[in-house]
């Protein structure tokens, strides 16, 4: 028996229908589609109407398993990255597991912001690779649009709402996670933060006065250190795991900013050929967005492709992940 390595054997995403254009957030704040476009490549998000985060990802687990034909008794962990879980309590991912019927799976939340389906996918592999488990079900979904201040015009043109599931599967033909590098800074956690909800700024009227539930963003620290550290981090995994520009067929970046996603190709030497790119569909949907890269490049994926995924989000969170597509 060879090395067991955890695989992706299948993905799909779940979007909102509900369009927000930038037409309609000039209306709302004042901006231009010119200058959101311009500093972020933004054309248009998803936001949800009517549900939570836990029904996002849930649609998107239930297409996932009818498409693999798998019964949801066999899964036997989820894992959800997300920060804006249904509720403190209980776990968005045992809202998820209940509503798609998976009640043999034990399941919990990641929370690393848009760094979770890393985090999260880094994780679940471990059960895979140690051959405790078989079927692991891995989430990124965010609902941004309930922690946004649609009257603060440097967040809101950002987010969108969307989700994105992956299957984890054993592998013995050497496809799958190879290796991933992850990191944390906690110094970051004035730059990018929701300050209010938790222990340290409990509900108040004065919380909600100061407009303290929703996402706070010192944009120029951010995209200073995402910068730095997004293209650092996929340089160094293709460097630790003897990776040249021209064997990597993919990045799929977390899609943050246009500039940021240039800025991380440039560092690994990659064309625009190479890049995932969905951000002026759906804007930043935090954790959702390496699922929804995979899933919307799918059809054009090869067994055996080599792709890098790297992210950056608050706290601070980065990292990288290098895998082999497996199918």
């Amino acid at each position: 028996m060879g090395k067991i390595t955890a695989a992706i054997t299948g993905v799909h995403g779940y979007l909102p229908e509900y369009v927000m254009t930038n037409e309609e957030l000039s209306k709302i704040v004042d901006t231009s589609d010119e200058w959101i476009q311009s500093r972020t490549g933004i054309k248009e998000r998803r936001i949800m109407k009517d549900g939570a985060t836990s029904d996002m990802a849930a649609r998107a687990v239930t297409a996932l398993l009818e498409k693999k034909n798998i019964d949801p008794l066999d899964i036997d962990l989820v894992i959800v990255g997300t920060v804006t879980a249904d509720y403190p309590f209980p776990s968005t991912a045992n809202l998820v597991a209940t509503k798609c019927g998976m009640n043999n799976a034990w399941s919990f939340d990641a929370n690393a912001a848009c760094s979770g389906f890393l985090y999260a996918l880094a994780t679940g592999s471990q059960f895979i690779e140690t051959g405790k488990y078989k079927k692991v079900i891995v989430v990124g979904a965010d609902m941004m649009s309930s922690i946004i201040d649609y009257e603060d015009r440097t967040t809101c043109v950002i987010f969108g709402d969307g989700a994105g599931a992956v299957l984890l599967e054993p592998n013995e033909e050497g496809m799958g996670l190879q290796d991933f590098m992850l990191h944390s800074d906690g110094s970051g956690v004035d730059y990018l933060i929701q300050p209010g909800g938790g222990s340290i700024n409990p509900p108040s009227h004065k919380t909600v006065d100061e407009r303290l539930h929703y996402v706070k963003q010192e944009g120029k620290q951010v995209f200073k250190f995402a910068v730095t550290n997004m293209a650092e981090v996929s340089a160094q995994i293709m460097e630790k795991n003897n990776l040249t520009s021209e064997d990597v067929n993919w990045l799929a970046p977390h899609q943050a900013n246009l500039r940021i996603i240039d800025a991380t190709a440039n560092r690994m030497g990659l064309p625009p050929e190479k890049v995932m790119i969905n951000i002026q569909k759906y804007g930043n949907t935090t954790a959702g967005t390496l699922p929804l890269c995979l899933w919307d490049y799918e059809s054009q994926l090869k067994k055996g492709d080599n792709i890098i995924l790297s992210a950056f989000g608050g706290g601070f969170t980065w990292g990288a992940i290098y895998l082999k597509w497996a199918y």
